[in-house]
């Protein structure tokens, strides 16, 4: 019966953390004030959870909150917050009792051991842990569609192929009009011994039959009757 009492006599201490998160003006969220009133704040451990809504003062209380290693996350419809790693623990008989909190960043997707840059905690008037959380930026549930753009034509490849290419017919002929008259007289013999000239014997294969190949005809473009045909000789009609 004695231990009971002694029980209840120390469950106040233990859980006699009071924790309050403020949000501070950034120039991600100018008015904190304009938060909806579902925004609530959570202290998430692999035994307790705790919940605390958001109040006028832009503000979350967390009271009784026993120690532990927690996660702290503000659920928002229009805003995201930045994830902070909690840290209660009892500072022991050898330091004057009480409790201190420890505040980190943490990163989603890694060890709970990676901790981010220290966040300040101050001690308020009756022992509440006071320290601010940071605004990511806003949500956007709906993509804007991009208004036309004259720039953004230069950015399509064809687009860019075709201008290439009204390059090269208008800009050669003011460019051989205008090249030296040797430089000129080189590139056009080179020009004629090309073979996309069209001044070379034309090519053998491109008069070839195949059909007439396959038949067993000789010749090179149409067949002729054979010459060992029979005649008749010396019939009179």
């Amino acid at each position: 019966m004695h231990i009971s009492f002694l029980l209840l006599g120390l469950l106040p201490l233990t859980l006699a953390t009071h924790l309050r998160i403020s949000i501070p003006t950034t120039p991600s969220l100018a008015n904190p004030s304009l938060l909806p009133p579902s925004t609530h704040a959570s202290l998430t451990t692999l035994l307790h959870t705790y919940t605390a809504p958001l109040r006028i003062d832009n503000t979350f209380d967390f009271r009784n909150v026993s120690t532990g290693s927690y996660l702290l996350d503000i659920h928002a419809h229009t805003h995201v917050f930045a994830p902070l790693r909690v840290d209660v623990r009892d500072a022991g008989e050898g330091v004057g009792g009480g409790e201190i909190v420890e505040v980190w960043g943490t990163f989603r997707g890694n060890e709970w051991d990676n901790k981010g840059p220290v966040v300040e905690v101050q001690v308020l008037e009756g022992g509440v842990r006071w320290f601010g959380v940071r605004c990511v930026g806003g949500k956007e549930y709906l993509l804007e569609r991009s208004g036309f753009s004259p720039l953004s034509l230069f950015k399509n490849p064809m687009i860019l192929i075709a201008g290439a290419s009204m390059l090269l017919v208008f800009g050669m002929p003011y460019l051989m009009d205008n090249m030296d008259p040797e430089l000129r007289a080189e590139f056009e013999e080179r020009q004629k011994s090309s073979p996309l000239s069209g001044n070379q014997a034309a090519n053998p294969l491109q008069n070839f039959d195949a059909a007439a190949w396959l038949a067993g005809s000789s010749g090179s473009g149409t067949s002729t009757p054979k010459k060992n045909a029979i005649t008749e000789k010396g019939v009179t009609r």
